[in-house]
């Protein structure tokens, strides 16, 4: 008989929490693809404001749904240079207060409701055609999950009372002493460093507290040291990474630590403020269908996480400048230069798909701000009378660089699309990859017409005044050719292949007119066969630079 209990016990447990959990990740992906806009001017908001850095945390985090995720984005964002430390301390804060947005969730007495949200948001998703109304339709399968999820649980939960071996173990588990609440602290910092989600550790705790397996206050002791084990994720991503992700990592421990350590010297007199704030004792029993419940410290509980969170943030705050500057002494600088990497690009940012792919779209603008430069030294090598050696150097560097950077954008993007991501994101996705290879074959050939020159001169020859003349037009004019493409690109102007098209016909117009002059000088044998391959070997390199302008301009245009 108690083989049977303790099985049903195993099995819904098992299951409601992993139902629970897939629901929290599908919430979580759902509201990312309907609010990915959103959350990039979120994230641009931030400033070293430290209120304003908070309030993205918190408003970030309540759409993510998570607070692992926002702090390993933030250590993403510090590890690539995008984020200073004192934003990220501001937004972790706020990550903290954003997470407990899941234990009010969980107040809305609708858990029989699940199944049929459940239900509702499978239709909606499997039926739909709009990618929007299929994320909202994930929301809503998450939420269903959520509430499901907890409700076996609960039912889980109340096999308990038939084990009375294991009744008498949770009763060993008691707030009612100091030691005794940093014992339940301890247990729930263990339990969410297993099963790697606060969130979920809170709906076993308020499972156990609803069916009176544990009292309030040890509910309350366990999501208290709930907030200590959430600091491991961001710990784990910050192995390996720059100086400053690991001080942000750092300061996350720390800063629940702290918080935890002085909301348990008052932890008594804490419990009855909540109380009392919630209208009285919460341990009121409650009959349902036969059963004992106390429904009533769901809402405790939830209001334990969330006060505790908001006060220990408004503590720190004013502090936070200080923490900077102790940060800074807990994890040394180093003496090298630790990014080994060229472009701002980190797969811990990959958790969230809309954010990951505004990253990898910088670094596309990254690329087209380097071609740009790159025409622009090549007009003025080609009319140097002495060559800049310094200046060619750096051009050559440069298509290095341009090489290195589409490497390391195309091994981010394949990763993001390895990933369940939206369809929008997807298409942009590959929309990158398309035009970060156009422009690396852009600076391929713009190193080509580099080394055509130099050649030449190595060789003791020159281009020819007229021939000279010709290229500085068509460098000219295919500078501006691109400079409007850039700036299309910048701006995502569906438009510009259109605008582009009669300066695209007239540059292959003049590359025509060039080679067929070109080709009638040639007759007067004035011209050297290696300068005369050099100079139409350099009109090709220019007509290939406008075709891959081009299909930029298309690619930007077609939106895919």
């Amino acid at each position: 008989m108690q083989l049977s209990v303790f099985m049903n016990l195993v099995f819904e447990l098992i299951g409601g929490l992993g139902i629970f959990l897939l629901g929290m990740k599908n919430m979580s992906e759902g509201m990312q693809a309907v609010a990915g806009s959103s959350l990039r001017r979120m994230i641009s908001l931030v400033t070293t404001h430290r209120l304003m850095a908070t309030t993205v945390g918190v408003v970030v985090t309540c759409v993510v749904q998570s607070s692992s995720i926002t702090t390993v984005m933030v250590v993403g964002f510090v590890n690539s240079g995008v984020m200073q430390l004192s934003q990220a301390i501001g937004v972790i804060m706020g990550a903290n207060i954003g997470t407990t947005i899941t234990g009010w969730i969980l107040v809305l007495k609708v858990g029989k409701f699940g199944l049929p949200i459940l239900g509702v948001g499978a239709m909606i998703y499997l039926f739909s055609k709009g990618d929007r109304r299929r994320y909202w339709a994930m929301f809503f399968m998450g939420v269903g999950m959520v509430f499901f999820g907890l409700e076996l649980m609960k039912d889980a939960c109340a096999f308990i009372k038939d084990l009375p071996e294991f009744e008498v173990w949770f009763q060993r588990f008691q707030a009612d002493t100091y030691l005794g609440v940093l014992k339940c602290a301890l247990v729930g910092c263990l339990l969410t460093t297993v099963v790697q989600s606060s969130s979920a550790t809170l709906g076993i705790t308020i499972s156990l507290a609803f069916q009176g397996i544990i009292s309030y206050e040890t509910a309350a002791a366990l999501v208290l040291g709930e907030n200590i084990g959430t600091t491991i994720t961001a710990y784990l991503a910050s192995i390996g990474a720059t100086t400053n992700a690991r001080r942000a990592a750092y300061f996350h421990v720390i800063f629940n630590l702290a918080g935890v350590f002085w909301i348990t010297l008052l932890f008594q007199w804490y419990i009855i403020l909540i109380q009392l704030l919630m209208g009285g004792d919460v341990s009121e029993a409650v009959m349902i269908d036969g059963v004992t419940t106390y429904p009533n410290t769901t809402a405790a509980i939830a209001a334990t996480h969330s006060i505790f969170n908001v006060v220990n943030t408004l503590i720190f705050l004013p502090f936070l400048p200080y923490f900077v500057g102790l940060l800074q002494r807990i994890v040394p600088a180093k003496d090298f230069k630790e990014k080994p990497k060229l472009t701002d690009l980190d797969i811990r940012i990959l958790e969230t798909p809309a954010l990951a792919i505004d990253q990898s779209s910088k670094e596309i603008e990254r690329m087209a701000d380097g071609c740009q430069k790159m025409m622009g030294w090549l007009g003025e090598l080609l009319q140097q009378e002495e060559l800049d050696e310094e200046m060619g150097d750096r051009l050559r560097h440069r298509e290095r660089v341009l090489d290195t950077i589409q490497d390391e954008v195309s091994e981010f993007i394949t990763g993001l699309l390895a990933g369940n991501v939206p369809h929008a994101v997807a298409d942009e996705a590959r929309r990158q990859l398309r035009i970060a290879d156009e422009y690396e074959s852009v600076s391929d050939y713009l190193a080509n017409l580099e080394k055509f020159d130099r050649k030449l001169r190595k060789d003791g020859y020159r281009f020819t005044k007229e021939q000279l003349q010709g290229l500085a037009d068509l460098n000219n004019k295919i500078s501006d050719f691109l400079t409007s493409i850039n700036e299309g690109l910048r701006l995502e102007n569906r438009a510009i292949m259109m605008k582009s098209k009669e300066a695209s016909k007239r540059i292959r117009a003049d590359i025509k007119e060039l080679r067929r002059g070109h080709l009638e000088a040639i007759s007067s044998g004035e011209i050297p066969p290696l300068v005369s391959v050099a100079y139409l070997a350099a009109l090709n390199a220019y007509s290939r630079v406008r075709d891959h302008a081009f299909d930029i301009a298309e690619i930007i245009s077609s939106g895919g």
